[in-house]
């Protein structure tokens, strides 16, 4: 299994930190959880096409997590002979909606995909690829999911819950994937709620949405919807996790001097190990192992 953080960032557009996606290579899947902003190119950086990418996983439908679906909706048809397996979504409700608003008859890209599947010029283009003509549109396949849900695919399950941010407007889902080589639990944004608790249990890789520094949070509202550092450090500490993963950073702790404080603050409640995450950053599943001396 790899895991690859593909966005750390938030809303706020960064050259440096893209939206919220993550991808994990399992067996021969790609999966990714969450599109955000940028990550698209990220996934591009880390050596994955779209024709690569089989599963999709929306913890909630915020742009910053879902604005480069639609590319990758695209970009994945457009970019194979015709008989690739259809890409599996999976998100909370809308996501279906959503993908019909991308991609049916009267969608924002429907007369786009008129055009690429009936103008000589793309057909041609489709059979020079191998594919046979006449070309089918995309369709994906979408399940809009509830807590608890679980999803088994090759040599792995997944296992849903519902996380606190934005309800009712938004449903907010965290997810654990769990595989013989280890497991991976991903928070989506929340703060400190009971599903998480369950979802991080034991794992191997928790990644979480870290959106400030504990103590400075605005409101109630905040403490409730985002985590704090020393809220985080306490969810790993009573998970059990053995790696934790500081991700959708705020530019109010990405400060050199600043990080590194915040990692030691964390370190004197959870003693397992901290990553603080960077776009394009690989976390192992087991220990961090240090590089040879040269």
């Amino acid at each position: 299994m790899k895991i690859t953080l593909l966005g750390t960032g938030t809303p706020t557009p960064s050259l440096k930190r893209m939206s919220s996606g993550y991808m994990v290579e399992v067996g021969s899947d790609t999966l990714l959880f969450d599109q955000g902003p940028g990550t698209y190119h990220r996934m591009m950086e880390a050596g994955v096409n779209a024709v690569d990418v089989s599963h999709v996983f929306f913890s909630h439908l915020h742009y910053d997590h879902c604005l480069d679906y639609a590319r990758l909706l695209m970009t994945r048809w457009d970019q194979s002979d015709g008989r690739l397996p259809e890409l599996k979504v999976y998100g909370p409700p809308h996501t279906a909606r959503m993908t019909e608003l991308y991609i049916g008859e009267d969608g924002v890209f429907g007369p786009d995909l008129e055009a690429r599947c009936n103008h000589q010029l793309s057909i041609d283009t489709f059979k020079w690829r191998g594919g046979v003509i006449p070309r089918p549109k995309p369709k994906p396949d979408v399940t809009e999911l509830r807590s608890n849900d679980t999803i088994h695919g090759d040599g792995w399950t997944l296992t849903v819950r519902s996380v606190i941010h934005v309800q009712p407007y938004l449903i907010c889902y965290g997810y654990r994937l769990d595989t013989p080589e280890g497991s991976f639990a991903y928070s989506g944004d929340t703060g400190p709620c009971e599903g998480m608790n369950k979802l991080a249990e034991d794992v191997d890789v928790l990644v979480h949405m870290c959106q400030y520094i504990s103590g400075t949070e605005p409101s109630k509202a905040y403490t409730e919807g985002c985590m704090g550092h020393l809220e985080l450090a306490e969810l790993g500490k009573r998970a059990n996790v053995k790696n934790l993963v500081v991700s959708h950073v705020l530019e109010q702790m990405d400060v050199p001097g600043v990080r590194e404080r915040l990692i030691r603050e964390m370190a004197e409640i959870y003693d397992g190990n901290i990553f603080f995450g960077e776009d394009l950053m690989a976390i192992p599943v087991g220990e961090p192992r240090e590089a040879p001396m040269r």
